[in-house]
């Protein structure tokens, strides 16, 4: 990307609405809006002061093509640091395409995606890691990623690393000039201090790394499979969950015969529901590979749901002979996945049938059970309150920092490896030339996260996924 031209974009979502805003930034951001830019008060825009907003009419030769309001921001204290003017406008997309190609015809060239942000980052307005966090708030679907992605703006998760990578630095240097006096066999960086700083470094990276657990997941949408015979209710509990006829729901045994899937917000968390195939012998190969499918869905899924008809199961001899064999054989294959057996239809069923159902249900080890009725959604608010005690909230609600960024999870996995090394190193004696190998390598990983080491390949691919105006 070219950096030092001046950049014209939709700020705000394609298509019509109220209210537009164009957003130009670069050197010559004013003289260009200027020029087109004519103040009910016959004001010169360039002389206006930053931070400031003017009531107007963009003009095209003698041709109004909208009024508008201006706001002016003058470096540095804009967005991108650079100029910026913001037009806002009609959201006729007639006019918006009017004014922009009016600008791009008087100097301004269409921004690359996510090119605002980079010239931010660029010009000192923010580092790598909040940039990125721009990004991951814009995509922000529930409070959970929302809270994520704010704090890793404001600096959280940059002030922490930033905080090790200067602390690491300091001693980096006194141990780099013992390398300058090797022939003296002097030592300027105190072992113990600097053994003590390791340490500390280990664990802040290793509580960064775990966190990334809680963080992919909530970043991603927690999957949970809706799994179980056939005609058991899978589709009416996604229906029921979802709040919305999401599903064919059929008493015609096997009418799933592909993964559905859709996603809601409980607590502030996205779930995103999988409804499958039901969980049967069949000759026919469509529902054969639909049922491939819910195997799939089972290993790639953070919670099950696996549902039993309380109305059927309590009279069936296959219960003991299939539901529980094929129970066991998950929490074998799985035994760390949480398994909620769901007995649906509970309003078919009397009290001492119910009892004695869950009796039976609970010879599988390691799993929860309940009961509900998709159909009347009675039990549907507490099966989503005990969806939620799987998610380790209390990072979010302590407002501890979370790694949701793959990137950073990777800088973060070889830091803490040249880091051990470090400490390796110091506990076997090795000579400080050694020793400064594996710190500047610790330093460069650290550096890449906040982007005080990058390259144009990095940027570049970190910048395309954001979206034009961005």
């Amino acid at each position: 990307m070219v950096t030092h031209d001046t950049i014209i974009a939709l700020a705000t979502a394609s298509g019509a609405g109220a209210i537009a805003i164009i957003r130009i930034s670069g050197t010559d951001a004013l003289r260009i809006a200027a020029k087109h830019f004519t103040s009910i008060s016959n004001k010169k825009l360039e002389d206006q002061k930053s931070h400031t907003i003017h009531l107007g009419h963009i003009i095209e030769d003698s041709k109004v093509l909208d009024e508008v309001l201006v706001s002016v921001f003058k470096n540095p204290y804009s967005y991108t640091g650079e100029d910026v003017v913001e037009i806002s406008c009609h959201g006729s997309m007639y006019i918006q395409q009017e004014i922009i190609q009016l600008f791009i015809r008087n100097g301004c060239r269409m921004a690359e995606p996510g090119e605002f942000t980079l010239r931010a980052f660029l010009n000192g307005k923010m580092d790598l890691s909040q940039a990125e966090a721009v990004a991951d708030l814009i995509a922000s679907d529930n409070a959970a990623n929302h809270q994520i992605a704010m704090q890793q703006m404001r600096g959280g998760f940059s002030n922490e690393i930033q905080t090790l990578r200067q602390e690491l630095l300091n001693f980096a240097s006194l141990i780099e000039l013992e390398l300058d006096f090797a022939e003296e066999d002097v030592e300027f960086a105190d072992r113990t201090a600097f053994k003590e700083l390791i340490d500390k470094i280990q664990s802040v990276l290793r509580n960064l790394i775990d966190s990334f657990a809680i963080g992919n997941v909530i970043k991603k949408g927690i999957p949970v499979a809706i799994v179980g015979e056939p005609n058991v209710g899978k589709s009416t509990l996604l229906n029921a969950l979802l709040n919305e006829e999401r599903a064919i729901v059929s008493e015609i045994a096997g009418t799933t015969r592909d993964t559905i899937e859709d996603e809601i917000s409980i607590g502030g968390i996205g779930f995103r529901f999988i409804d499958t195939a039901g969980i049967r012998e069949t000759q026919d190969i469509v529902e054969g590979i639909g049922i491939q499918k819910t195997y799939e869905k089972i290993k790639n899924a953070q919670v099950i749901l696996y549902l039993v008809d309380g109305n059927s199961a309590i009279h069936s001899k296959t219960l003991e002979q299939h539901t529980l064999l094929e129970l066991h054989k998950i929490k074998e294959d799985y035994p760390l996945k949480p398994i909620i057996v769901v007995i649906n239809k509970i309003d078919q069923v009397n009290q001492d049938s119910l009892d004695k159902l869950k009796n039976i249900l609970s010879q599988v080890d390691g799993i929860s059970i309940q009961s509900l009725s998709a159909k009347t959604k009675l039990g549907i608010d507490e099966l989503r309150n005990s969806l939620l005690t799987f998610v380790n909230t209390g990072a979010l609600r302590n407002n501890e920092t979370i790694v949701s960024n793959t990137r950073h999870y990777s800088a973060l996995l070889k830091a803490l490896e040249e880091i051990e090394k470090v400490k390796m190193g110091m506990d076997d004696h090795i000579s400080s030339d050694l020793m400064a190998i594996d710190i500047r390598e610790a330093l460069y990983h650290l550096g890449e996260i906040t982007g005080q080491v990058t390259n144009d390949e990095l940027l570049g691919n970190i910048f395309a996924n954001f979206c034009i105006g961005k």
